[in-house]
């Protein structure tokens, strides 16, 4: 529970208040817990009523915000991943993992923790409590992980895409090997869990003669300080910094390397072509990491700054509520941006989303279809009717040579679902990828 304590600062009357512990678990993501609160003093401290203070009234109306967003984009998401098998490829394969781990943490903890600023007491039980927790800690772990393998996969994608498609074997291999690596980092995330699994509890406060309140605290007491602010120093390394690192060394690579590739003349129309649209693939991976580094960057700061400054729980005031507030809501934004940045950066998946959202472009999807079928039908026809006439002309061998190269051609430029191939055969980077 967010507790906020009236504190005269005064020139002529100051309350010494010691914070302690403001208990926090980010999710894709996120502080829950947050704050035990004690008096140094024999003063007691003025309680200020939850239906006195802003944050109980702005915060549910965010989080139903998160909460709508987030079940239909994110459930959008996966019924276009699963309908359409154009966009099955490798990169959405991370995306799908990515929407997965965050409608997981909306339905089940964004319920619970919307509580948090509004009443002052934890009134879930202890069980929901240590899944709440665990279940922030395995959905951060997941998308920040994910992130990771996404950049990784458009750094070889883009700078060195012969070596990843020897690698991948190409084909269902490397969807099969896509969907093995998403895999592995759910188990990882949940191996990173373990600890909130098994130290959340509901812990008791009393905070003066008359009021006293419970929350959900992810480090035992009988543990110690020390643990505390070594897994709060943990998941700052782990899901923030030590990623976000990672991730930019292999953006600085794919941007050398294709300022370097802009240089050199004489490139062909297709390889520019896939070149173009795996950068267009690379800039929608970099604005979900750009998303995720705002929306947490707050948490880790505040929670960093109250466990290893000194003085903090002296020096805590107004701005360091506010951030602490801000953090906590964007902690939780997050698993609801990247649909809404998805539809603004990728014309695939907004076709997709104004079809099944707003009911627009599936009827003209199909006349286009429709057209495109007859033109072929027409095309066909007229092509067979000039090969047949064409056997009783002496230019029969010439126009035969003429038809296998373009059939050669097509062959190697474009697989069956008319998505560009020159590099890998799986239609890595069309237009119906991302």
């Amino acid at each position: 529970m967010a507790l906020f304590i009236d504190n005269d600062r005064s020139h002529h009357q100051q309350q010494h208040l010691s914070f302690d512990e403001f208990g926090e678990n980010t999710s894709q993501h996120f502080i829950t817990t947050e704050q035990h609160l004690w008096v140094t003093n024999a003063t007691e401290v003025p309680y200020t009523p939850y239906d006195l203070r802003p944050e109980t009234y702005i915060v549910p109306i965010l989080f139903a915000l998160i909460f709508i967003v987030g079940v239909v984009g994110n459930g959008t998401l996966v019924v276009v991943f699963l309908r359409h098998r154009a966009m099955r490829n490798v990169p959405n394969t991370y995306i799908l993992s990515l929407a997965l781990a965050d409608l997981l943490v909306i339905v089940t903890t964004v319920p619970l923790t919307s509580t948090v600023y509004t009443v002052d007491s934890w009134p879930w039980g202890s069980i929901l409590c240590t899944l709440s927790e665990f279940i922030k800690d395995v959905s951060i772990g997941v998308s920040v992980f994910t992130l990771t393998a996404l950049s990784c996969d458009r750094y070889f994608a883009i700078v060195d895409p012969l070596r990843k498609f020897h690698a991948h074997g190409g084909g269902r291999r490397a969807t099969r090997m896509t969907i093995a690596i998403a895999v592995l980092i759910w188990i990882l995330a949940i191996i990173c869990g373990l600890p909130a699994l098994i130290g959340s509890y509901i812990k008791e406060i009393e905070i003066n003669s008359n009021k006293s309140f419970s929350f959900c605290y992810p480090f035992p007491d009988e543990w110690g300080v020390e643990y505390a602010k070594s897994i709060i120093l943990a998941r700052f390394l782990i899901y923030y910094a030590i990623p976000l690192v990672i991730i930019g060394i292999f953006y600085v690579l794919i941007a050398r390397h294709l300022v370097y590739t802009a240089s050199v003349p004489g490139e062909m129309q297709g390889a520019m072509r896939q070149v173009r649209a795996r950068k267009k693939v690379a800039v929608t991976v970099l604005a979900f990491v750009v998303i995720f580094g705002i929306c947490f960057f707050p948490s880790h700061l505040f929670m960093m700054w109250f466990y290893y400054c000194p003085t903090a729980r002296d020096d805590y005031n107004a701005f360091w509520h506010v951030l602490r507030i801000v953090g906590f809501c964007l902690s939780f934004a997050n698993s609801c941006a990247n649909p809404v940045a998805l539809y603004f950066v990728s014309g695939a998946f907004r076709k997709h989303f104004n079809r099944y959202l707003f009911c627009q472009g599936a009827s003209g999807g199909l006349r286009h279809r429709s057209e495109h079928l007859t033109h072929r039908d027409t095309s066909l026809t007229s092509t067979l009717s000039r090969r047949f006439t064409s056997r009783h002309s002496c230019r029969h061998s010439t126009i035969r040579r003429f038809s296998v190269n373009r059939m050669q051609e097509t062959t190697i430029t474009v697989i069956p679902n008319g998505l560009l191939n020159t590099n890998d055969d799986y239609g890595y980077e069309s237009d119906h990828a991302i």
